[in-house]
């Protein structure tokens, strides 16, 4: 038997996984470059400084850049996807 908060946890599943391309586009980070006048163009020279001069591999800016461009993996999936089941069962329960 489904309750309100079985509900809550699949729907915050799929919220969860299904926005983070938009909430990185929305950043700046698309899939061919980072967008001009974005909050990514503004984060680049920052993780550049912090390698002296150059954005490292592996580096916030790096790695929010290869999701955009590559998608999540499965890895990421199920974490994005186990956290948004915690919060919405946690959101859906009386």
């Amino acid at each position: 038997q489904s309750g309100p908060a079985t509900v809550a946890a699949v729907v915050g599943a799929v919220v969860t996984v299904g926005t983070v391309p938009v909430e990185l586009g929305a950043m700046g980070f698309t899939s061919v470059r980072i967008a001009v006048s974005s909050i990514a163009v503004k984060m680049t020279p920052t993780a550049a400084i912090a390698n002296r001069g150059g954005v490292a591999a592996g580096s916030l800016v790096a790695t929010l850049q290869s999701v955009e461009a590559a998608g999540l993996s499965v890895t990421s999936k199920v974490i994005l996807g186990s956290a948004g089941t915690a919060l919405g069962a946690w959101l859906g329960s009386p």
